[in-house]
């Protein structure tokens, strides 16, 4: 087994207010290999930005991470200084938001962004930095690069913008990307292409990916693995494939049923009953408890530990071989 790109152990952040500390990552683990693509994937407020923004550093205060370690390339990241995690989340790390336009300055050409990017991470020269732009702009589908990289942010169509900022993520060629929510505001035809272009990523670079969406038609098209969050905790993680077809978490059954397929006529999709707890009311035992079918005693006052199922991990009780489990599984 060869050392994963990304790994995550044990992760918690919290934030403090006047009410009080509220948790909003709650001892989570996971690794990314070279190459791969993983979806984090959940409700509004699970904790699946909280995740990304942790792993590149961008918790600011009154948020912190209160415990576990963040490893890049076997090296531990989330204790360094400011000024040094800087250096990797620029060259090491690459990022692509949600908003094309808040990644990019308005005021100056694209090609000068990428240009000064390139050369804050390299000996380039400034005429083979604007060489190398190019190659980067034609790779993610720029259509005439020459000219396009004298254009300001606000000539580029949504999804050009997003290319654009795509460029900008891997003219350090960095080991690992975050993508937040990287397709939300893109109409569906663009968001394909965009898909496209980040699997090409991890196939071409061995770039690890982690793509952070709330859409499961995005994760089923880009990721070769998913972990299903649900309130600030893993619920389910395993290949992609696994997952869809035979979800084991009941959360994770929920999303997977509430996806409208054309293979199966249904008269209505799955429906979740309630909504997700605010990290001030998470109660007690498993946080998904109070909106589960299967919920039993335990799930009220014991938190449910990760437990192997063949490729899959899932917190939940039915799964630990206990007999009470089994019997209300069965």
């Amino acid at each position: 087994m060869t050392e994963p790109v990304l790994s995550v152990q044990n992760l918690r952040v919290e934030f403090a207010t006047r009410r009080g500390v509220l948790r909003a990552i709650d001892d989570i683990s996971f690794d990314i290999a070279e190459g791969e693509v993983l979806g984090v994937v959940g409700e509004s407020g699970a904790g699946k930005s909280v995740t990304g923004n942790a792993v590149i550093g961008l918790i600011d205060p009154p948020g912190r991470i209160a415990g576990g370690e963040i490893l890049l390339a076997g090296r531990r990241i989330d204790n360094l200084p400011a000024e040094e995690m800087r250096r990797i989340r620029g060259k090491r790390i690459g990022m692509i938001f949600q908003d094309p336009l808040t990644s990019l300055n308005p005021l100056y050409k694209i090609g000068e962004q990428i240009v000064e990017t390139i050369r804050t991470h390299s000996s380039l020269s400034e005429s083979a930095a604007r060489k190398r732009a190019i190659e980067l702009l034609t790779e993610v589908g720029i259509p005439a690069p020459e000219k396009r990289i004298d254009s300001y942010p606000h000539e580029f169509s949504g999804g050009m913008r997003q290319r654009v900022v795509i460029a900008l993520a891997i003219c350090a060629d960095p080991e690992l990307i975050i993508a937040d929510e990287p397709t939300t505001a893109l109409d569906v035809s663009v968001q394909a292409q965009i898909i496209s272009l980040i699997r090409r990523l991890g196939r071409d670079h061995g770039t690890a990916v982690m793509l952070v969406t709330h859409d499961m038609g995005v994760i089923a098209e880009t990721c070769d693995r998913v972990a299903v969050m649900y309130s600030g905790r893993i619920a389910e993680i395993g290949p992609v494939q696994d997952v869809i077809r035979n979800p084991l978490h009941p959360y994770a059954k929920g999303l997977m049923g509430a996806i409208p397929t054309l293979a199966i006529e249904a008269d209505r999709l799955v429906q979740i009953p309630g909504s997700m707890p605010r990290l001030s009311a998470i109660p007690p035992g498993c946080a998904f408890n109070p909106r589960c079918a299967s919920a039993f005693d335990r799930c009220r006052v014991e938190r449910p530990e990760p437990i192997v199922c063949g490729e899959q991990r899932v917190a939940c009780h039915l799964y630990d071989g206990d007999s009470a489990a089994k019997d209300h599984a069965a």
